[in-house]
């Protein structure tokens, strides 16, 4: 079980994404997706406060409620590691140090829960000084509300710098980054993050893993995707250089007996310092594929093949 970062926290080497609960995935769903995951070994359950504000009728925080209902539900919080992010929702938008302490606090009720194992800034709050941000967390893992801090979305420089005011005055440091981060979208990550990741010994949690469903091989035309809920994303993928990932990743998920999706999280799983990709499941039918990935070992060629012809797809895509 991987580690996460310099923390004492070992993880599945795949984490659950929340970001569907309450949203394209009921409640009731949504329980029998943690079941399955549970079951099958997986304790690293990642969500945010703002799941899922955008869908109509919510509000944010749906994921993290549904995650509590099911808490309570399996009695299994001790079982799991959660992971949920701050600075996004509609009523604790940014990370001034008032509204980190509101938003940690109301994601401790929606979880049901005295502690968050994991606790991200989710966006950059450039309006906010840096320092009261990470005094802010700090204060969170001072008062036992949270076990460990970490960055999302960060660009290098102000994750480096968010680091060095840690360092200077004694404060909590993160142990973990999410990056976007898939064999589609390598860039900005493999030359501005990895290096930093590797220098302070930051867990890597990429999300997007599998683009938005893109490296799941079910879009391989156009009518694939026209008029869908993802359109918009995954259109960017669809290039030639994009559906040459996705024929090498078929080629090597057929000679393993695989799924396309497993082998997409197996190279991910296989990059320095990654910790674990988060991928999501909005029914149980999904899950095998996601699990597969942690037991599927590929081959320095497989590996060596993907990571080639992924680094011929433009950085913009």
């Amino acid at each position: 079980m991987p580690r996460i970062g310099t923390s004492d926290l070992h993880v599945f080497p795949l984490a659950l994404g929340g970001n569907v609960f309450g949203w394209t995935a009921d409640e009731s769903t949504s329980h029998q997706v943690l079941d399955a995951y549970t079951a099958a070994g997986g304790d690293f359950i990642d969500t945010a406060d703002v799941y899922s504000a955008w869908a109509d009728g919510n509000t944010g925080g749906e994921s993290e409620t549904v995650i509590g209902s099911w808490l309570a539900k399996s009695g299994k919080r001790d079982d799991v590691v959660i992971a949920t992010k701050g600075s996004q929702h509609p009523d604790f938008k940014g990370l001034s140090a008032d509204t980190v302490a509101k938003a940690a606090r109301a994601s401790l009720q929606r979880l049901g829960t005295d502690r968050i194992d994991l606790y991200y800034a989710h966006f950059d709050d450039q309006d906010t000084p840096l320092e009261e941000t990470v005094r802010a967390f700090d204060q969170l893992v001072q008062e036992g509300l949270v076990r460990y801090t970490a960055i999302s979305n960060y660009s290098k420089e102000r994750a480096a710098e968010w680091i060095r005011i840690a360092d200077e005055h004694g404060l909590a440091k993160p142990v973990a980054i999410q990056p976007h981060y898939n064999l589609v979208t390598r860039q900005p990550y493999e030359s501005d993050i990895a290096p930093l990741a590797h220098e302070h010994g930051l867990g890597v949690v990429p999300y997007f893993a599998l683009a938005a469903g893109f490296l799941t091989g079910k879009y391989r035309t156009k009518d694939d995707f026209a008029g869908k809920d993802r359109e918009g994303q995954v259109a960017g993928y669809f290039t030639d250089a994009g559906l040459a990932v996705v024929d090498a990743l078929d080629t090597i998920a057929t000679a393993h007996d695989a799924e396309i999706a497993s082998v997409a999280l197996a190279w991910l799983q296989a990059q320095p310092d990654v910790v674990a990709p988060i991928a999501s499941a909005r029914n149980t039918e999904q899950l095998p594929a996601l699990l597969a990935s942690a037991d599927l070992q590929l081959t320095e060629d497989e590996l060596a093949t993907l990571t080639d012809v992924s680094g011929r797809v433009p950085a913009t895509a």
